[in-house]
């Protein structure tokens, strides 16, 4: 699975609270749903598939829940550490056969390598060579996620706010409201005309905003970069880890706002942002105020930092030929030989 364990959990969830119910029935998950490690999920934090049990998708999402049942078992991109109450809980529905079993074989990312686009990555590589190890912020909203053109003007006020260096990788914003990168008016055009007025010549010795695309595995990988406002989809979320940068959360869409309960709660490798109630925009003092407290801050922030230095250790460990992951690939692997085997005999 592409996913966390996290987002199987749901998935079951869904399917064992229709068990024994009547065919064409179908109910809402609790608000809240409590999932293992103390995860508590909001029906907002739901991907909005699961949200609503009137809507068409609702019981298609069920049948494929329930084909999971049928599987021989699942491979799935995480690694013990970041999930460790939900791969417990997993195995013990294993053993009262309620489901089949999981594999933590991650923690998997694409190495970082000099592609078509080689000339975006060297203008983002030479001008994080010239920053002081561990000062920059680095943003981005993945390959899908777009912000309003509001909601534009408001990250790069709260970036200049907070006084740091930032890379920010700006996509053309989303004229119809949302942010999930549909309905843009013209790909092709240059996103960095969107942004406000002035903006650009004001934080020219502060930070380096580029149109739609940098080499992001090299970008968090690089000593200046100290932190990663991100949207929490799930490969961004391992880059992340595997890097040891700690995160400012910003789901947009999907199940990024599970991730983000997730990785704020019981994994505590990043610091959460509130919208304002009244529109949904988040506002440039509580972005500036991220920033900072995760850049500066002995308490807060300094525990997430600690935290996320943890994390990639225990990610690469799980990868050394003792560690979890590697463990439960080879036993995968074992498991294969032996039907393999057993069918040529």
């Amino acid at each position: 699975m592409p996913s966390n364990l996290t987002a199987l959990a749901v998935m079951r969830a869904a399917v064992e609270l229709h068990d024994g119910v009547a065919p064409g029935e179908y109910r809402d998950l609790p608000d809240p749903l409590e999932l293992p490690g103390g995860v508590s999920l909001r029906r907002a934090d739901l991907p909005p598939s699961f949200r609503r049990c009137g809507e068409p998708v609702y019981a298609h999402l069920l049948e494929e829940g329930r084909r999971y049942r049928r599987a021989d078992g699942f491979l799935v991109n995480t690694f013990y550490e970041v999930e460790p109450a939900t791969v417990e809980e997993f195995k013990l529905a294993t053993e009262r056969g309620a489901f089949p079993p999981v594999f933590p074989v991650g923690p998997f990312v694409r190495p970082g390598t000099i592609s078509d686009e080689a000339v975006g990555a060297s203008a983002c590589l030479d001008w994080l060579d010239l920053q002081p190890t561990g000062s920059v912020v680095y943003v981005s909203f993945g390959s899908g996620g777009s912000l309003t053109v509001q909601q534009t003007a408001e990250l790069a006020a709260g970036l200049e706010a907070s006084g740091h260096q930032f890379l920010w990788v700006v996509r053309m914003p989303n004229l119809d409201g949302g942010n999930d990168g549909r309905d843009r008016e013209d790909d092709n055009a240059n996103p960095l005309a969107w942004l406000p007025e002035g903006f650009l010549e004001r934080t020219k010795d502060k930070g380096l905003a580029v149109a739609a695309w940098a080499p992001q595995v090299r970008v968090l990988s690089h000593p200046a970069t100290a932190a990663f406002v991100s949207h929490c989809g799930w490969n961004s979320t391992l880059e992340s880890v595997t890097a040891g940068v700690p995160m400012v959360a910003w789901p947009l869409y999907a199940e990024q706002r599970m991730n983000a309960v997730a990785l704020v709660g019981s994994v505590g490798v990043a610091l959460p942002l509130r919208p304002r109630e009244a529109d949904g925009v988040v506002a440039r003092d509580e972005i500036a105020g991220a920033v900072k407290e995760l850049m500066e801050s002995a308490e807060k922030g300094h525990a997430v930092r600690r935290q996320a230095g943890d994390l990639q250790q225990a990610a690469a460990r799980a990868w050394s030929p003792e560690g979890s992951s590697r463990r439960a690939l080879e036993e995968v692997a074992a498991t294969w030989k032996k039907a393999t085997l057993g069918k040529v005999k």
